[in-house]
């Protein structure tokens, strides 16, 4: 992390008075001055809007004790976003301040490579009605987190308060009994006088200006203070004088015995204490002693993070249910913050909320929810951060069993019953819209979810209209009460026997019964008839006779019951009820139909995803349970969750629906309740496992690149949203113009973004689409505007002559020619070369033509290749020309005619004409070169030189000069050079010497070498020479060779030739330049020729040692 590099401070300056600008848009208050027992906030604010990424806070307490470990009860950080402005708040309050709370704090955040800090002081003031005796009481762990305030001997020094006579004792100064008391007294002390903290008041000791006694035990101290993490090492070092002696180890004033935690090392003069896996136990003060010398440290032990290791799930709930927010953290005891929205949720009596702690598992409950209670509930660590939404709908009442009409006799009873989906709902009855009060009569009841209303004894005026009402809903459940008038009329004797039935109640259409699964089935059958008739049930062919058990009859004088205890599927069917006497016979069928909830659904799948959506399909119950299906309820989870979540509170009728608002990327798992008249099926069996994926965006920018006679060339862009999903590639449709249905030009996705798409009809239009895919299916397609004619578009030929070749383009001779010339042009050009005005030779020329380009290529230029060379481009009665004008070159050749037409003085006038073969180019100069006749040295007097004439100067007296030129071009100096006519004799002036008759002597000889090549060993990396004389007139000409090859201008090699002396340089020689050299020297009188042999060894190491 970059360290902030705070303002220098001057002298006298005042505090605070330097301001640091960067990061920070509201700094804390520089100096704060607080009161004991007080709360105290402090406010930071950074402006994000320059930042890449989200700036980290930190508040720190001296130089380097990180506050974000002690966040507990006593301080408390808080962080917040303002989208609006981008700016950040943080906030950091101490709760209940203590006088260890004072002193110098800095806050710093950074974000990247950017940084800013701003410090700040506290200080503690004691309350006004605190005596000054109270000072010991802020030693209490201040930094102890959830434990603050506990660390007390209260309980030890209850009886010793009891004893002490309340008397007023002589005030007594515990700084100067802790200065002047041996550390092993510290504890009885603190005891004592009821220090809570001694380590605080040990710390404050070391502040106070106590002139340190001088030492001369230790070499090097320990440090002033040590930082490690909870469960890590720490070593503790320092160095003595004398490596002999032993040292003491005590910690908060207690001698350390050494064991597997403790372990400490004499090395030398060094002394260390290890401290194995540390914990906050170890938080102390340590101390090193030698005889009567000591050294002091601390050390304080960081906490590590908390991090949530199980995040919240959101909840769908409807108002009056119970809500569990549950997270889990990495340690077990952690602090964890609940906050609704922004506001922080506390442990008050009269709150809603209640908070559970069970390990690491924390927990936020919600009794009952509300709509006031919508909204997004976040749990914070020091270390972790998790949020969770909360949604709560209004609950909708069901009803599960509607009131029946009953027809009653007088006297009788009369019940009317109703059953609801929630049993804590209650409600009130009304006849003909008054409500019914309780009475003898009038019993009312509620059991469970079943609302009951008894009237006993009925009467006339009972029958009416029967209503019950739910409190808070706006819904009514209605029946009438009908009233059943006997009229008694002379009966004879012998009557014959006959059923009367009842065809109100549970009969929805005449003989036919319907009975709620589970529910008990009676039905009362009047029987009239004289003599009393003989009663027989039966259910198909099977008699039913019992007269106890589940199903069963009984019968009395003038009823027969038909009962049926808990009715079950199997109890459905027709049923005949017999009845006979010595008079006749009555029959009656009924049918009772057993109705229940339905079977759950079947086949839960997903049938396609989106970004935060799916659609889900399943199949209808095999058995709708005797009722039609009104529709279904719907509830899914998150992969891996046991936490359920609906969907929908209102009856849903399709089989398929579009679960919303999921997050992309996460698998999900879906479930379907069937719904009928009854009531719920049993969940069904859970989905399989599916992302919500969206599919990418269209492709962009489609574009026609080509079209021929057959195919067509399409390219495009990337989609610009992709997703989750990643890219797997494209799909490429066509359709002729008119037509609807598209075809796909490529069975396998496409992952390069341009196709050409073939065995297209000839003069067709047809329209384009690339559609991009992924795992979440096909996006949109991206369409071409207009249909695209198949045809190859006649494009008019056009050659595109590079730069370089629009001038004459000149090479040497042997050089190689590879000419590119670009054109255009549709339907695919003839291209021709062309040479002086004759097609090229493709035995001597070789020429290659592409779509788009054509290539003239020649191995070896020769003279004879230059000239004016034509590109010709045709398409049908359409063509293009381009010429390229190529001129071979090589060296001119020598001067012609080169004379000596004027002596004078010192100087000589020289002419030439110009050479016959100017090499194909421009002749650029000349050089003249002047040889005296006794040596016959050549020298140059002239280079470049752009006339065909020139003067001689500076020559000798007495001496006779020859001449010699060479011509120059492009390529260089001609190879030979044209030597002067005649000579120029530099006469004397004044005396005239006259000679004697002088014979010249014969000084001609054939080359002979005086001192041959010896042979040499030489190590490869270090320049080496050999050397030899020869001698000979006229002089010779030397030639170096290597292997019986002609050493030529190789820069590794400089051969030099001083007045006879041969010298053949060899520049670093490696192994391969080992061999056999020879030097051969050769005059018109003959030659001679002398060789070594050359070992080039490579440098060893063991070569040197010897």
């Amino acid at each position: 992390m970059p360290e902030p590099v705070p303002a220098a401070k001057q002298e006298g300056q005042e505090p605070g008075a330097t301001e640091l600008s960067g990061l920070f848009v509201e700094k804390p208050a520089q100096e704060v001055v607080a009161v004991a027992g007080s709360d105290i906030t402090f406010i930071a604010k950074v402006d994000s809007t320059t930042l890449a990424r989200k700036p980290t806070m930190k508040w720190l307490k001296g130089k380097w004790l990180d506050l974000g470990s002690k966040a507990g009860k006593h301080m408390q950080f808080k962080e917040t976003y303002d989208r609006n402005t981008k700016i950040y708040t943080y906030e950091m309050k101490i709760v209940k301040v203590v006088p260890g709370d004072a002193g110098g704090y800095r806050c710093e955040v950074t974000a990247k490579d950017k940084c800013d800090s701003s410090t700040f002081e506290i200080t503690v003031e004691a309350a006004q009605q605190e005596q000054q005796a109270d000072i010991l009481s802020a030693f209490k762990r201040a930094d102890a987190g959830e434990d603050e305030g506990d660390l007390d001997f209260s309980a030890l020094l209850k009886a010793a308060k009891k004893k002490r006579p309340e008397k007023e004792e002589p005030q007594i100064d515990v700084w100067e009994l802790l200065k002047n008391a041996h550390p092993s007294e510290y504890e009885k002390i603190a005891f004592e006088y009821g220090i809570t903290d001694l380590r605080g008041m040990l710390k404050r000791l070391k502040k106070m200006n106590v002139q340190p006694k001088h030492c001369e035990a230790f070499l090097k101290r320990l440090e002033s203070c040590y930082s490690v993490e909870k469960g890590k090492k720490i070593v503790l070092r320092c160095e003595v004088v004398d490596p002999d002696i032993q040292v003491t180890w005590l910690k908060n004033g207690q001698e350390i015995k050494p064991s597997a935690k403790y372990v400490m090392e004499a090395n030398g003069n060094v002394r260390t204490l290890t401290i194995n896996k540390t914990t906050l136990a170890d938080d102390a003060a340590y101390e090193c002693v030698v005889g009567e010398d000591k050294c002091f440290t601390e050390v304080f032990v960081k906490e590590p993070p908390v991090t949530i290791t199980k995040l919240m799930d959101d909840y769908h709930v409807v108002v009056g249910e119970r809500v569990e927010f549950e997270i889990e953290v990495s340690e077990e005891g952690a602090h964890v913050m609940w906050f609704f929205e922004d506001q922080e949720l506390h442990k008050d009596v009269d709150s809603k909320f209640r908070f559970k702690k069970d390990g690491r598992k924390h927990t936020l409950i919600i009794q009952e929810a509300t709509l006031d209670d919508i909204g997004m509930y976040h749990a914070w660590t020091n270390g972790g951060h998790t949020k969770g939404e909360l949604e709560v709908e209004e609950k909708e009442l069901e009803v599960l069993q509607d009131i029946a009409d009953l027809t009653v006799k007088a006297a009788d009873q009369a019940v009317f019953k109703c059953e609801v989906s929630d049993e804590k709902v209650t409600g009130k009855w009304f006849k003909d819209g008054v409500e019914v009060k309780p009475s003898d009569r009038h019993k009312m009841s509620h059991i469970g979810r079943f609302h009951k209303l008894v009237i006993n004894d009925v009467k006339p005026e009972d029958a009416g209209d029967y209503t019950f009402v739910p409190d808070g809903y706006a819904l009514s459940l209605s029946a009438k009460l009908n009233f059943l008038e006997i009229k008694i009329d002379y009966v004879p004797r012998q009557d014959p026997p006959k059923i009367h039935l009842d065809t109100t109640g549970n009969m929805v259409s005449q003989n036919t019964i319907i009975v709620v699964a589970g529910n008990k089935l009676r039905l009362d059958v009047e029987i009239t008839g004289e003599p009393a008739p003989t009663v027989v049930w039966s259910k198909g062919d099977k008699q039913i006779t019992e007269n106890e058990g589940r199903v069963r009859v009984e019968t009395t004088k003038e009823i027969s019951s038909f009962v049926i205890e808990g009715a079950e599927r199997d109890d459905e069917g027709n049923y005949t009820i017999i009845v006979t006497n010595p008079v006749g016979e009555d029959k009656a069928v009924l049918f009772v139909k057993i109705v229940d909830v339905p079977d759950p659904p079947e086949n839960i799948k997903c049938q396609s995803v989106g970004e935060d959506c799916a659609t889900i399909v399943w199949d209808v119950p095999k058995f709708d349970g005797g009722a039609p299906i009104k529709g279904y309820l719907m509830e899914r989870k998150k992969k891996g969750s046991s936490r359920w979540t609906k969907l929908n509170f209102d009856v849903y009728e399709s089989t398929t629906y579009e679960a919303k608002r999921m997050i992309e990327g996460i698998f999900y798992e879906m479930r379907v309740f069937a719904v009928n008249s009854i009531g719920l099926s049993q969940p069904s069996l859970n989905s399989k496992p599916f992302m919500p994926i969206a599919p990418t965006s269209e492709p962009t920018r489609l574009t026609v690149h080509d079209v021929t006679d057959t195919t067509c060339s399409l390219k495009w862009l990337a989609p610009e949203r992709i997703g989750a999903g990643g890219l797997d590639g494209y799909i490429i449709e066509y359709c002729k113009d008119g037509d609807t249905e598209w075809k796909a030009a490529n069975q396998e996705p496409c992952e390069r973004q341009w196709y050409v798409v073939r065995d297209l009809p000839v003069g067709e239009k047809v329209n384009f689409r690339v559609v991009a895919v992924n795992m979440a299916g096909r996006s949109p397609p991206a369409t071409l505007q207009q249909p695209v004619t198949i045809r190859e578009i006649v494009e008019h030929p056009k050659i595109r002559l590079p730069r370089e070749l629009r001038t004459k383009y000149i090479r040497k001779v042997g050089d190689k020619i590879n000419l590119t010339i670009p054109f255009q042009g549709k339907p695919r050009p003839v291209a021709n070369w062309y040479k002086d005005g004759q097609p090229v030779d493709p035995k001597i020329i070789n020429v290659r033509n592409s779509n788009v380009d054509s290539i003239l290529f020649i191995r070896s230029a020769e003279r004879e290749h230059s000239g004016k060379y034509e590109l010709v481009l045709q398409i049908e009665n359409l063509e293009d020309r381009a010429t390229i004008d190529i001129r071979v070159v090589e060296k001119p050749g020598p001067p012609r005619n080169v004379r000596v037409t004027d002596v004078w003085g010192f100087n000589a006038a020289l002419e030439w004409d110009t050479p016959t073969d100017d090499g194909n180019c421009e002749i650029l100069g000349y050089t003249i070169q002047k040889a005296d006749m006794k040596t016959q040295e050549w020298f140059t007097i002239y280079e470049h030189n752009k006339r065909t004439h020139c003067t001689a100067s500076d020559l000798i007296m007495g001496n006779e000069y020859m001449f010699r030129v060479y011509s120059e071009n492009i390529c260089g100096l001609s190879e030979e050079p044209r030597m002067s006519k005649n000579k120029a004799t530099i006469a004397k002036t004044g005396l005239v010497h006259k000679q004697n008759p002088y014979k010249e002597k014969e000084m001609s000889c054939v080359p002979k070498f005086t001192q041959p090549l010896l042979d040499r060993s030489v190590v490869a990396g270090y320049s080496t020479a050999i050397s030899c004389s020869v001698k000979g007139f006229p002089k010779p000409k030397i030639v170096w060779m290597k292997n019986r090859m002609i050493i030529g201008e190789d820069p590794k090699y400089l051969m030099q030739n001083n007045q006879g002396v041969l010298t053949l340089n060899i520049r670093k020689p490696s192994t391969f330049d080992g061999g056999k050299y020879s030097c051969m020297a050769v005059n018109d009188l003959g030659k001679d020729e002398v060789e070594c042999k050359l070992d080039v060894r490579v440098y060893t190491e063991q070569q040197d040692k010897k």
